[in-house]
């Protein structure tokens, strides 16, 4: 199958060469020549056989809208636009009757699996009409690990669902992530565990807490063990933050993804305003020691 492919990053590359590597042609489009296959949308249009199937995998946000908008332009009825990136749900209705007012489809498509994709495969989350679904099942296939369709492939509803799947996967990754993190930690502050890797590593298997999470952070552990190398800032791409916001929504109590949403922007305070008003709390009503700054700073 013949598929045009906007958005060359990390994991847009490498979904580049796994298609490929199944026998599809794909020809690519990025701002960066060196791994540009065309110069421009307009030659992207022109190099794919109608009617086209467009993937888009370039950052979410205005980056997204601004790729979709040109490409309602070179576009043309009965052409079919993938959004595969992390878009927000609520911008898919708005791209998709955009699209629709020239006779373009549109589907929305979550995707997991990380620079690992290209080995390993993606699993797949996607939002849309039956007939376009099918239309891209050949590619959906190649993109998902081997044997696993059902287990790595969902039609999860209309336009937008397959965004707002992804959306919730990426909320529950923050909570499993974190989790993760403060056993990592609590391990490490007492001297009775003299291995902490070891037993993160022991973990991994027949354990009921052994994840994919938990073998890529084991590595991380091979690789850098006192992770000497990496600062504790963390930042967070949106999701996360669109999660909590469903749960106020909805009225669903989500305090482990928001916990773990709120240790993001806590780890990118060098000294928290609200601890210093807690620590002059307690100096104020119990007499309790502060530490002050020195002069000297």
């Amino acid at each position: 199958m013949q598929l045009g492919l906007v958005g060359l990053g990390k994991m847009g590359y490498n979904m580049r060469e796994r298609l490929r590597n199944h026998g599809h042609d794909v020809v690519g489009y990025d701002p960066r020549p060196e791994v540009s296959d065309v110069a421009s949308l307009s030659d992207l249009a022109a190099a794919l056989e109608a009617p086209r199937v467009v993937w888009v995998m370039v950052p979410s946000g205005h980056v997204t809208h601004e790729t979709i908008v040109e490409l309602a332009d070179v576009l043309e009825g009965g052409d079919l636009v993938v959004d595969g990136g992390n878009s927000r749900f609520t911008e898919d209705r708005p791209h998709a009757d955009l699209l629709g007012h020239t006779g373009i489809g549109f589907l929305d498509c979550g995707v997991s699996g990380g620079v690992w994709g290209l080995e390993s495969g993606y699993g797949l989350m996607v939002g849309g009409a039956d007939a376009d679904v099918a239309r891209v099942m050949p590619i959906f296939d190649a993109l998902r690990p081997e044997g696993e369709r059902a287990d790595s492939f969902v039609h999860a509803g209309p336009v937008g669902a397959g965004h707002y799947a992804k959306m919730i996967h990426n909320g529950v990754e923050y909570g499993l992530m974190h989790a993760y993190a403060e056993g990592y930690e609590l391990l490490e502050a007492e001297d009775l565990v003299t291995d902490v890797p070891a037993v993160l590593r022991a973990w991994t298997k027949g354990t009921v807490v052994r994840s994919w999470l938990l073998d890529l952070l084991v590595k991380a552990l091979e690789e850098d063990p006192e992770l000497a190398e990496i600062s504790g800032y963390t930042q967070d791409s949106g999701e996360g933050r669109w999660t909590v916001e469903e749960a106020i929504n909805h009225a669903v109590p989500a305090p482990v993804i928001s916990a773990a949403l709120f240790a993001r922007f806590a780890s990118r305070q060098s000294d928290s305003p609200a601890m210093k008003a807690v620590s002059a709390l307690r100096n104020q009503f119990g007499g309790h020691a502060v530490q002050r700054i020195s002069e000297s700073g």
